[in-house]
């Protein structure tokens, strides 16, 4: 073996993080120029144009999230299991929301028809906006404690419904999650488009970050009210991993824990603010690829915040604290994570280098006269 289980269980707590810091860069961006859609394009070429933006990259920036999916299955079968049950309606909401993004982009302009385009418009904003929003309202409810109950067998059971999970805290983290994205969007689009669409794109982009600032300050003074939950006692990290053998606690402002104990991860939460407010800075003085440098940077702190708060919790019970799902104890075993270990430092990479090319490769800005001369070589 490469590392001892306890050291491939933090790595792999790391690289799934480093996976949602990827899939929010690049395919929550998509999201948020697809919500950002009739908002900053007012006729149809503006739209057009709007998609081609993300035309080369969207189907690609994909790979992060079924990546992240993926992991998230092999690194933590019992999570994934428990989620999947607890949140199976949201689950099923987001995927049928996801299936009018492909057929939107590829199907929207092959009818010249303003209804037609109209309604796919719509298509691809609830396909991006329900998304974003439920993921938000996910982890607004692990920050709660979700209903669910481990047996002795370790068979796990949900005992909530879909509508509980639509509580206020959790909106308002929903909203955290659209506002960041839609934010991070604008940037981009003021980056790849000209004229009044670029203009429309960084007022929506700036408005948004704003709104980012006020509701994650709220959600972050809300998380220090709430029951947090915190490890009294815990079995061996190296052994067997058994949910079944901890004692847990809750206690007011337990999330916050982390940051007394590791000072140093308050740059985490430091991190989201100063990127947003500096997004929007280098948005208003016109400087669009440094905004988005900085809104990338505001996304990995809000990854990197939302994950440190949790630590080692991955998936809390509120029926059951002493079965909550931590890094320790809701892995695969050893062999599994080394193994998968060494697939992640070969393609992990490789997913960079290509992603970082096809970006390179096809960098350029996208303008009204491109989609005009071009109308049927464009999405």
């Amino acid at each position: 073996m490469i590392f001892d289980y306890e050291t491939l269980k933090l790595i792999w707590w790391l690289l799934i993080g480093v996976l949602l810091i990827g899939f929010a860069v690049t395919d929550g961006m998509d999201m948020g120029v697809a919500i950002l859609l009739r908002l900053v394009g007012k006729t149809d070429v503006e739209r057009r144009t709007v998609i081609n933006t993300i035309g080369a990259h969207w189907d690609g920036n994909q790979v992060w999230f079924i990546t992240a999916g993926g992991a998230l299955f092999a690194a933590w079968p019992m999570v994934y299991a428990a989620a999947f049950s607890g949140f199976y309606f949201a689950m099923m909401l987001v995927l049928f929301a996801l299936f009018f993004r492909p057929l939107g982009f590829d199907y929207r302009s092959k009818i010249d028809s303003p209804r037609w385009r109209n309604n796919w418009d719509w298509g691809l904003f609830a396909g991006s906006f329900i998304p974003a929003l439920v993921f938000g309202v996910a982890f607004g409810n692990l920050l709660l404690g979700v209903p669910y109950h481990i047996d002795d067998l370790l068979r796990v059971s949900y005992q909530g419904s879909f509508f509980a999970l639509l509580n206020p805290f959790a909106i308002v983290v929903g909203l955290v999650s659209v506002l960041m994205l839609v934010g991070h969007a604008g940037m981009w689009l003021q980056l790849r488009t000209d004229a009044e669409v670029a203009k429309r794109s960084a007022q929506y982009g700036q408005y948004a970050l704003m709104a980012f600032i006020v509701l994650f300050a709220l959600a972050g003074v809300w998380v220090s009210q709430i029951d947090g939950y915190k490890i009294v006692s815990m079995g061996d990290t190296q052994g067997f991993a058994n949910p079944l053998g901890k004692t847990v606690t809750q206690a007011p402002g337990a999330w916050l824990d982390n940051y007394t104990k590791m000072p140093l991860t308050m740059l985490f939460p430091a991190l989201a603010f100063v990127m947003a407010a500096l997004a929007i800075v280098l948005s208003k003085l016109q400087k669009p690829a440094m905004a988005l440098i900085a809104s990338s940077l505001m996304l990995a702190g809000v990854v990197l915040t939302a994950g440190m708060s949790m630590f080692p919790f991955v998936m809390p019970s509120s029926n059951n604290p002493n079965i909550s799902l931590t890094m320790w104890d809701a892995v695969s075993s050893h062999m599994t994570l080394n193994v998968m270990f060494i697939a992640a430092v070969i393609f992990v990479p490789l997913i960079l280098i290509y992603t970082t090319w096809c970006y390179v490769k096809m960098w350029r800005k996208v303008t009204i006269s491109e989609i005009e001369n071009n109308t049927h070589g464009s999405y």
